[in-house]
């Protein structure tokens, strides 16, 4: 993945496509990376697993993360990056069908950069990918690597 990739972590393929979609109708040349799962995710950002062999590149530029998830649920993943001194920097935005207000507040307890409930209707469930990928792949400024040591 390129220094300033997306990592999508989402297990619904209608919710996969749209968002892949919506990234490229606003000339996102980032590459997406996707993962179906949350042990998925964790394996490919901490080189295990079936990502054990995969060359080990700069951290995506944000995580798109779903919370209902098989295997290891959103929320863990979110803990386990936060609890990991490569990753605990990393932009993570939840982006989920979840409008529990519980989900929300651990969401941010755990160190979550934003918290986005995925619209129901399609075009502004468009739309709101669309602004997300624009603020965090071309407005948004991450610290420098390891300005945080």
């Amino acid at each position: 993945m390129s220094p300033r990739g997306i990592l999508l972590v989402e297990d619904n393929a209608q919710d996969e496509l749209l968002t892949l979609r919506s990234l490229r109708k606003v000339n996102l040349a980032n590459e997406v990376e996707v993962v179906r799962d949350g042990q998925q995710a964790l394996d490919f950002l901490f080189h295990e697993g079936e990502f054990a062999g995969r060359p080990r590149q700069s951290l995506p530029a944000v995580v798109l993360l779903d919370l209902g998830l098989p295997r290891v649920g959103g929320l863990e993943v979110l803990a386990r990056l936060r609890a990991n001194a490569r990753t605990h920097l990393l932009p993570i935005v939840i982006l989920t069908s979840s409008d529990e207000e519980q989900d929300r507040l651990q969401s941010y307890l755990d160190g979550a950069n934003s918290f986005v409930r995925k619209p129901v209707d399609f075009a502004d469930f468009a739309e709101t990918v669309a602004r997300l990928g624009v603020y965090w792949m071309a407005l948004n400024e991450p610290p420098s690597p390891g300005g945080d040591a």
